[in-house]
């Protein structure tokens, strides 16, 4: 019978592959030349001699030793081998542990974010799955999970007066909880119940000028901008080009054609899913003569970077997706005024309001945005480059009267259709 003082002082030749010391009802303590030492339980079972392992000295000290070989006599005593238990505990707690809240949401976001989703939208849904739910619920077994732990997790983002970011996390979470019942993790998807628990959320639009002498103030408080030229550019541009501030930001001079007057924006980069971005075409983007001259006085300050609007400080990345709204509320347009997206609402709300003969379809294509129906996609193609020229020239030219404070009648596009 083994004391801890044996234990301690147990040593193995150097010439032989190891000692074994014994102690009682099979247990017994395995020392090797270098100094290991283990704890082992011997029995039979069916027939057969075996081993289970019960870990190291000494951090399995003798007296844990001998209730781990107590406990596996029990299990024994009942009819099941010790061994074969220990091997289906480990992969129980391995299911267990991939069946966890953040696991199967963690899997359901890397099949979505290399098969679909952009990878803006990818690092959100992470991100925020991150922030709010994870810590709340990401550790517990998916199926464990009821409406009640949920709406508790929902009701903390609640109160820190981000309601739709709330309804957001639910629909995610709804997302998550599909997954787990097609994988069989989960039985039922507990976030219908949760239908009308949240606070009612308000879809809150992009603050946009409309106004056409609000409009005409706006550009020339833009074209006073004091701030850098750069920056006043990219404001200049966005309300003659009217596309998402993210691609105007990340703006690259190989896109651009200035002789040409014309823009494209690879697939890649535009709101579309992984499928579009890959086979997708680029998108078109015709230059008004004021686009291209806010182009060519830009060009001498960054033509030599990658982007037309680089970082302030590394010119090697694109401007700071805060750019230009800072540079709004510079200049006393808040974000309950207006908002860089703000320029595309402007464009598309006073091109169909105050712009005759323009088609709305022409219009959200020049936008970028997806187009369904029989002949999808119709006024991207080429033959409707003049078109899409002359709108671009029209709306520009609409933009110098407001700029001048002229009283500006409804401008008539006829051929651009």
């Amino acid at each position: 019978m083994l004391t801890d003082p044996a234990c301690k002082q147990a040593t193995c030749p150097q010439d032989k592959p190891r000692v074994r010391l014994a102690d009682e009802r099979g247990l017994y303590l395995e020392v090797a030349p270098n100094g290991s030492k283990r704890w082992f339980f011997k029995y039979r079972f069916a027939g057969k001699e075996k081993r289970l392992a019960l870990g190291n000295y000494p951090e399995v000290t003798l007296k844990v030793a001998r209730e781990g070989r107590d406990d596996a006599r029990k299990t024994r005593a009942a009819g099941t081998d010790p061994v074969q238990q220990r091997q289906q505990d480990n992969a129980n707690k391995q299911v267990s542990s991939a069946s966890t809240y953040e696991a199967v949401a963690r899997e359901f976001h890397s099949i979505q974010a290399a098969a679909k989703w952009s990878s803006g939208h990818a690092r959100k849904w992470l991100r925020t799955q991150e922030l709010y739910l994870f810590p709340e619920i990401g550790t517990l077994p998916l199926s464990s999970i009821r409406a009640a732990a949920i709406l508790r997790a929902l009701r903390k983002v609640e109160a820190k007066g981000i309601v739709n970011t709330a309804h957001e996390l639910r629909t995610m979470a709804g997302q998550v909880f599909r997954h787990g019942v097609v994988t069989e993790r989960c039985e039922k998807n507990p976030i219908a119940d949760l239908k009308d628990a949240l606070t009612a959320h308000h879809v809150k639009h992009f603050a946009a000028v409309l106004d056409p002498v609000e409009v005409g103030g706006l550009l020339r408080a833009i074209d006073g901008y004091t701030g850098q030229p750069a920056t006043r550019a990219a404001l200049q541009l966005s309300a003659l080009i009217f596309q998402r501030p993210g691609n105007i930001r990340a703006m690259e001079w190989e896109w651009i054609d200035l002789d040409a007057a014309l823009l494209t924006i690879p697939a890649q980069s535009m709101k579309l899913k992984t499928k579009a971005k890959v086979n997708g075409r680029p998108h078109l983007v015709p230059l008004a003569r004021q686009a291209v001259g806010v182009l060519k006085e830009i060009q001498p300050l960054t033509g030599h970077s990658r982007y037309v609007f680089p970082g302030a400080r590394d010119h090697a990345i694109p401007m700071s997706d805060g750019t230009v709204n800072a540079a709004l509320r510079r200049l006393d347009f808040g974000s309950d005024d207006h908002v860089a997206h703000g320029f595309r609402a402007m464009a598309r709300t006073m091109l169909a309001e105050r712009i005759a003969g323009i088609s709305s379809d022409m219009v959200e294509a020049q936008l970028g945005h997806a187009k369904t129906g029989a002949n999808p996609g119709a006024y991207d193609r080429a033959e409707y480059a003049d078109q899409r020229r002359l709108m671009m020239q029209t709306w520009a030219d609409y933009l110098d009267q407001l700029r001048t404070g002229a009283q500006v009648i409804p401008f008539k596009a006829t051929s651009a259709r």
